[in-house]
């Protein structure tokens, strides 16, 4: 499944009601460790579809978003579970060392 595009219209659907976690790519189209973590996150999707939902927001088309976050650099990545944050890593990361800054396979499990 491709990450969906996450806005302040579909954020409480999408988020805050999901039944399993949510992974949040905050990204820019002008970041290029964003570019790189780009691909990255949409293997994510396809590894742990069905267990994580993964989402894309546009800082820049969702400023109020990004501030809500506290977000003062891209790209951040914020996994949620219940509409809580329970963990973050910001900057490019490659799969693996993001899957452990997430504790992704806990959580993921921990909704199957």
């Amino acid at each position: 499944m491709e990450p969906i595009e996450i806005t302040s219209a579909n954020f409480e659907t999408e988020v805050l009601k999901s039944d399993t976690p949510v992974l949040l790519d905050l990204w820019a189209a002008w970041c290029g460790p964003c570019r790189m973590v780009g691909p990255v996150v949409a293997e994510i999707a396809q590894d742990y579809e069905g267990r994580v939902k993964v989402g894309k927001i546009d800082v820049d088309a969702q400023p109020e978003l990004a501030s809500a976050f506290g977000v003062a650099s891209i790209p951040t990545i914020l996994l949620m579970k219940g509409g809580e944050v329970v963990s973050g890593a910001v900057g490019a990361r490659n799969k693996p060392q993001l899957i452990e800054a997430l504790a992704l396979d806990t959580h993921a499990e921990a909704a199957a």
